[in-house]
């Protein structure tokens, strides 16, 4: 371990279930095979206030990193000086801070007025996809003690340039989710056509659109696998129009970790119909197991999915689209195209290790 660097990495992991915990879950993982790495994770995440749902999954331990440190309460202005104590102790070359929405604004402005050490701000999201009053304000004051930046598309550096004009910065693809996977991949088991719409149900993600596009094919199925946050009823006359209403699957719920294999098994490709996108999680999903996809042309959607090789791009807010879209891939995957081949010949700029590595580069 001689001449490696410390790293201190603050972010949510196992047990939170999120899509960010196990991305710094997998991230801490890679980095421990190139740095020394602690992990400083939250004791308390959100007030249930906020946040009323269990905030936690037990189910599944393969995100688990078992020196985890749970000291951080996010709205708690003692504790988080005391955690920034603690990390300063652990005196790191680099803090490593995952930041995704200005909830956490307070917490890390004072956590960063406190280290001592350079930070680096991984952003899913500069912004939040649902923006309010205050948001841009929030996000400057926090994001303005980083000294570095690594950001998973074009759109995310636009954004933040435009509050921070000077920003040091790397643009690294999101890694590939290839973790979910239980053991090898197997065939569908139907000839149907289905596809998979997967994750949170939020009106930016565009299953409105999904849905009318179904409409006008016949032959095609679709799994709604996502908790839709009490919002199935705006979809309610959709879900029963008579045309879907036996070719949709809804599983109305969170889904387990140990369950995730199986949705991803038994679809043709995974559709992002979004109306608006920083990257996906989801579709770093899809490839982890071997799956096109089909997603709109928003966000850095299409620095991730490329057109008729690895899924296929439609434009956003239009349903006639992302039919047409549907059609094209069904011929590409009954053509030449072997979708699962290119998602492998791809998958080198969607490592972990590619992440590590740029990490590394910045200190």
């Amino acid at each position: 371990m001689t001449g490696k660097k410390r790293i201190a990495v603050i972010g949510p992991v196992y047990p939170y279930k999120s899509g960010i915990a196990h991305y710094t879950g997998l991230l801490v993982r890679s980095l421990k095979e190139m740095a020394k790495v602690r992990i400083i994770s939250y004791k308390m995440q959100y007030p249930k206030l906020l946040f009323k749902q269990e905030q936690r999954d037990y189910s599944n331990d393969r995100f688990k990193i078992d020196d985890a440190l749970f000291l951080i309460n996010t709205a708690n202005p003692f504790n988080i000086i005391k955690t920034a104590f603690t990390v300063n102790h652990y005196d790191p070359d680099l803090v490593i801070i995952q930041w995704w929405h200005p909830y956490f604004a307070p917490c890390y402005r004072i956590l960063t007025t406190f280290l001592k050490k350079p930070v680096l701000f991984i952003c899913h999201n500069v912004f939040p996809h649902e923006r309010f009053i205050m948001d841009r304000f929030l996000t400057k004051l926090t994001l303005s003690k980083g000294d570095f930046f690594i950001l998973h598309s074009e759109k995310e550096v636009r954004d933040l340039l435009t509050i921070l004009p000077d920003a040091k910065y790397r643009v690294n693809m999101h890694p590939t989710y290839a973790a979910f996977r239980t053991g090898e991949i197997r065939e569908k088991n139907s000839a149907e056509k289905r596809l998979l719409f997967f994750g949170l149900v939020r009106p930016y993600k565009g299953l409105a659109y999904l849905l009318k596009a179904l409409k006008e094919l016949p032959d095609v199925y679709l799994t709604i696998a996502g908790d839709f946050g009490g919002s199935r009823a705006e979809y309610g006359e959709l879900l029963s129009d008579a045309a879907l209403r036996d070719r949709v699957d809804v599983v109305d719920s969170y889904i387990p970790d140990n369950d995730i294999q199986g949705y991803f098994e038994n679809c043709d490709a995974v559709v992002l119909p979004y109306i608006d996108a920083t990257q996906s999680g989801v579709a770093q999903m899809a490839f982890g197991f071997e799956k096109p996809v089909i997603a709109t042309r928003v966000g850095g959607l299409p620095e991730v999915v490329t057109d008729g090789v690895t899924g296929v791009l439609t434009e956003p807010g239009d349903a006639a689209a992302l039919r047409d879209g549907i059609e094209r891939f069904y011929k590409l995957k009954d053509g030449n195209t072997d979708f699962r081949k290119n998602i492998l010949d791809d998958a080198e700029r969607f490592s972990w290790e590619h992440l590590c590595r740029t990490i590394l580069e910045m200190i």
